[in-house]
């Protein structure tokens, strides 16, 4: 691939733009991968280019990853397309597929899903703490009308976590292209003589998302402040491992993210049942409701969520069986290592009058709910369950994935610190960390080739 030269002012801008996102959000120097969503369509090949581009002037190795959907009979050649398009820029490239049953409804959501648990599970496993996505300023005018036309979409942001959990933990999305229109995009790639792949299904009525763009047709885009930012309430703290308080005039998209990471799923709240949470809360009512797996709890001044254990026991929560040496993730709320075979983690919940004395009094400062939603450790022919197990650590996930959602974090080496494991024989409370501003997860793409 030719060097992103060109007598052209107006090229010679876009690449000093995308240059300057890309260096405000990441490393340089190092060794770890910066990872690429790369379908093939002109705007990831746009992004593709010019993110090898700066890659190789500060000393970062690229990593594309292409996902065969397996839903178009031209998907084989199209990940083969992607693979000589990265090859050819100086990237690494990585096909990954997905396989298995396809929904007969909600296919669209769902390979949206697939799509990004298969790039973060392939990121995490490179060591990669940053994934590139190509959205641009018409996917957010896009975005816009559908919500208009009552989609339930979530907001692109530059910079946001993966939205899949627990498979994106700890990673971060930066999408640099959000300020760029389609169209300047392919014709700067024009400009570059390079091709891409059109898909046919951008264009066919059937899907939300084609409509949005036919209908905007001839509409030059813009990218907006909400999109690319949030505001959020000051205030909110975490507790030990899982627990937030809230001020009550905590902002909805706030207050979203922190029900979705203490119920430890992986869907924010949205739509009215949030808009009346947010209400009560502003209006002073003591009340207690439970919303997205949280139990939130509204008394004075107060205002805290714990896990809904009631929730846990509904769904039947299975025991995690750990494997020596795996990390593994319970209930999206805490991750687990065992030296050694034979443990298990189940809930609290029917389990803690056959704890110990000494157990039971750790427990001791948690709420009622809290307790009965702690993880304890069961271990082959042991007579009961215990918090502690030789050789068991665990990791409390709610702050750390409050922190990513809350854009505590701006630049990728906020997201390289040693995650904090603790020998479980540790109190469950912890020194309290306050986070500061944000809002929910932002949107995945449901784009074919862009």
């Amino acid at each position: 691939m030719r060097r992103l030269t060109s007598d052209d002012e107006g090229d010679r801008r876009l690449v000093e733009r995308v240059f300057a996102r890309l260096d405000a959000r990441l490393s340089r120097d190092v060794a770890r991968p910066l990872a690429l969503a790369l379908s093939g369509g002109g705007d990831s090949i746009a992004l593709l280019r010019l993110a090898t581009e700066w890659a190789g002037a500060r000393g970062r190795r690229l990593l594309a990853l292409s996902v065969d959907h397996g839903l178009s009979p031209d998907s084989g050649r199209w990940n083969g397309f992607a693979e000589q398009a990265a090859t050819a820029a100086g990237a690494d490239w990585r096909g990954l597929r997905w396989d298995g049953d396809k929904p007969r409804t909600g296919l669209t959501a769902a390979a949206r899903s697939a799509r990004h648990r298969l790039i973060a599970e392939a990121a995490r496993a490179a060591g990669a703490r940053v994934v590139l996505f190509a959205h641009t300023a018409d996917d957010i005018a896009e975005a816009d009308l559908m919500r208009r036309e009552g989609a339930t979409l979530g907001r692109v942001r530059e910079w946001s976590p993966s939205p899949v959990w627990p498979e994106g933990r700890g990673l971060m999305l930066l999408r640099p292209l959000l300020d760029e229109g389609r169209e300047p995009l392919r014709d700067w790639l024009r400009g570059q003589g390079a091709d891409w792949i059109e898909d046919p299904a951008n264009a066919d009525p059937r899907y939300g998302r084609s409509r949005a763009r036919l209908a905007l047709a001839g509409v030059t885009p813009q990218g907006t402040s909400e999109a690319r930012g949030v505001s959020g309430a000051q205030g909110l703290r975490t507790v030990g491992d899982a627990a937030v308080e809230a001020s009550r005039d905590i902002a909805a998209r706030t207050l979203a993210a922190a029900l979705v990471c203490v119920g430890g799923g992986a869907t924010p709240p949205r739509g009215e049942r949030l808009a009346a949470l947010v209400r009560r809360l502003r209006a002073g009512e003591d009340f207690t409701a439970t919303l997205c797996g949280a139990r939130i709890t509204a008394a004075g001044e107060a205002v805290t969520l714990v896990r809904e254990a009631g929730e846990m026991a509904r769904r039947g929560a299975e025991p995690l069986r750990l494997t020596p040496g795996v990390e593994a993730v319970w209930d999206g709320r805490f991750a687990f290592a065992a030296a050694d075979a034979g443990w298990s983690v189940v809930a609290g919940r029917g389990r803690l009058s056959q704890l110990s004395d000494a157990d039971r009094a750790r427990l001791t400062p948690l709420t009622p709910q809290a307790r009965a939603a702690w993880p304890v450790l069961v271990q082959d022919g042991a007579g009961g369950p215990v918090l502690a197990g030789a050789g068991v650590e665990r990791r409390g996930l709610v702050a750390e994935r409050l922190r990513l959602a809350l854009d505590e974090t701006t630049h990728e080496d906020d997201l390289i610190s040693a995650p904090r494991w603790r020998n479980a024989m540790e109190p469950p409370i912890s020194i309290d960390r306050h986070i500061q501003t944000g809002g929910p997860n932002g949107a995945a793409d449901d784009r074919g080739p862009q």
